[in-house]
């Protein structure tokens, strides 16, 4: 993970700033640096979303392509990820740095996603037992200023709502087996239910007290955080503790209810920002480097 060297006159600046609930960029210790969300930024996949969070901006592209189901879940589709940690973001990321990152947040999102409670997989299955829908999901890092973790599952969320996959048609051919036709129609297409799938909430342990979403400053001087994964009904899905101090169980408490907190508020916007921009169409106006 990207880090930044902080002098002991920062980290005491820092410490006490948010003790009394006031960090060095004006925020509180639950709120969120400004984030910008754009669908539909990537032209050759099924669905593709880009997140702009403070410094830290994410892109997000999906191709459904037609696999076959996993033996234990013959009835269900699932998910793959591939996250890519970009050398543009951070010089850290050259080399096995970037790799290593890569698959630890790529075992983290499946940990979240690929499952019945996030995701309808049972809507991508096509044939039981023989052909299904796999969504890949491929995830670049554009720019690291921390919080890595909140704005890779809200671009995954949005590219998800984005997604089209085309409809099939199964018919048999003249021996009797199946085959398998797909809707030229770009409208004949099937949409996910993205009501489920959560959201993620980071919240670092700096002092006595917790901050969501911090800057790459405020984890310089944070001894351990707790990823939790939230749904828009405030159950989490998933839990995780990362960095090299401890956490007492009084504080994980309450982080837990400060992460379903905050998870929870971040839904509903989230859902009325992507409604908004699907309604527009083609006239939303493209921003940045992919208009």
């Amino acid at each position: 993970m990207a880090a930044v060297q902080v002098s002991e006159a920062e980290k005491v600046y820092i410490l006490h700033g948010i003790r009394d609930d006031l960090r060095v960029d004006g925020r509180g210790c639950e709120d969120y640096r400004h984030m910008e969300i754009e669908t539909d930024v990537v032209s050759n996949t099924d669905g593709s979303a880009k997140v702009t969070l403070g410094h830290t901006a994410v892109l997000v592209g999906i191709k459904a392509e037609i696999g076959k189901p996993r033996p234990m879940v013959p009835d269900e589709g699932y998910l793959e990820f591939f996250v890519d940690c970009s050398a543009n973001a951070t010089p850290e990321f050259e080399g096995r740095g970037g790799e290593e990152l890569g698959t630890e947040l790529s075992n983290t999102l499946y940990k979240v996603f690929n499952n019945k409670h996030s995701v309808d997989l049972n809507s991508l299955c096509i044939s039981a037992g023989e052909h299904c829908w796999v969504l890949y999901v491929d995830v670049l890092l554009l720019q690291c200023d921390g919080n890595l973790y909140d704005a890779i599952s809200v671009a995954i969320k949005a590219a998800l709502f984005n997604t089209k996959i085309p409809r099939v048609h199964i018919s048999a051919d003249d021996e009797g087996g199946k085959e398998i036709e797909l809707s030229d129609d770009p409208y004949d297409c099937m949409r996910l239910n993205v009501e489920n799938v959560p959201c993620i909430v980071t919240l670092c342990k700096v002092g006595h007290r917790h901050v969501v979403d911090a800057t790459l400053q405020e984890k310089a001087c944070s001894v351990a955080s707790l990823i939790i994964s939230v749904t828009h009904k405030g159950m989490v899905t998933c839990t995780r503790k990362v960095g090299g101090g401890s956490l007492d169980p009084e504080s994980i408490f309450e982080m837990t209810e400060a992460g379903k907190r905050v998870g929870k508020a971040l839904h509903a916007p989230l859902m009325k920002l992507l409604q908004q921009e699907e309604s527009l169409g083609k006239k939303h106006q493209k921003v940045g480097f992919l208009g």
